[in-house]
């Protein structure tokens, strides 16, 4: 995959102008659109990177075709806006469609590392539609070691607090949050709460991954209504069963 993208947006606008400089400071070819149909159409076969910048209105048809193409994995499609303005794009499209989201006033080189990341794997060969994974623990040894039994299948990313996860998934997007249940500040029933009373974040599936085998904990998590509860005593292959199953069976 080659470092060329398509900014779809008004190229003139102060913060665009901000975004386009970035991209090319890292080496980036970019090439910037008005969003229209007709143009997009005739570059979308010679770009697999493609931005839409929402802040002006964007007709629904040009968001819907872009998602089309990400669904179809003819391109790599990411949004930066605000986050009312997700909310409203997300009630057209599927969040799933957008490959990762960014949410204004934007750090440019987060934008820059997240396609660079994404380029690596393509080129390596690692395939570059895996399913990502947050990992939420406030203990290090337990996110890395999570985080290196999971890379060998999944893009994995890491928190550790609630309030970090809460930001992070604020702005990009998972198809999996791996959650402690016991955590200083706000814990992991208050995360998946949090989630849940959030339109952006409300259908993230979450599985607790936890010490806390004892009946109440199992029954305040069960109230939640997470997808799994599995403990952090499990070995390696069994974690990454119990994951693997509900990719493929949704059980």
């Amino acid at each position: 995959m080659e470092k060329k993208v398509i900014l779809i947006g008004d190229g003139k606008k102060f913060m665009v102008k901000a975004v386009i400089k970035g991209l090319e400071t890292d080496g980036f070819a970019v090439t910037t659109i008005y969003p229209q149909l007709d143009i997009i159409q005739s570059l979308q076969d010679s770009y697999e990177l493609m931005i839409l910048y929402l802040e002006d209105i964007v007709p629904v048809p040009i968001i819907k075709y872009l998602a089309a193409l990400s669904d179809e994995k003819k391109i790599k499609f990411f949004i930066i806006g605000s986050t009312n303005e997700f909310t409203t794009t997300f009630e057209n499209i599927s969040r799933d469609s957008v490959t990762q989201t960014f949410e204004r006033p934007l750090n440019v080189k987060i934008l820059t590392s997240a396609l660079n990341i994404l380029i690596d794997k393509t080129n390596r060969g690692e395939g570059s539609f895996q399913k990502r994974i947050l990992v939420v623990d406030d203990d290090g040894v337990i996110l890395r070691t999570i985080k290196s039994w999971l890379s060998e299948k999944y893009e994995v990313y890491i928190a550790n607090s609630g309030e970090n996860a809460l930001a992070f998934l604020g702005s990009t997007s998972v198809d999996l949050v791996l959650l402690d249940f016991m955590m200083p500040e706000m814990s992991g029933p208050e995360t998946l709460t949090a989630l849940r009373e959030n339109q952006t974040t409300k259908d993230t599936p979450v599985m607790f991954l936890t010490a806390k085998s004892d009946k109440t904990s199992v029954m305040t998590a069960a109230m939640l209504k997470p997808e799994k509860y599995l403990l952090k005593s499990m070995p390696k292959d069994e974690l990454l069963g119990a994951i693997d199953s509900y990719f493929e069976t949704g059980v």
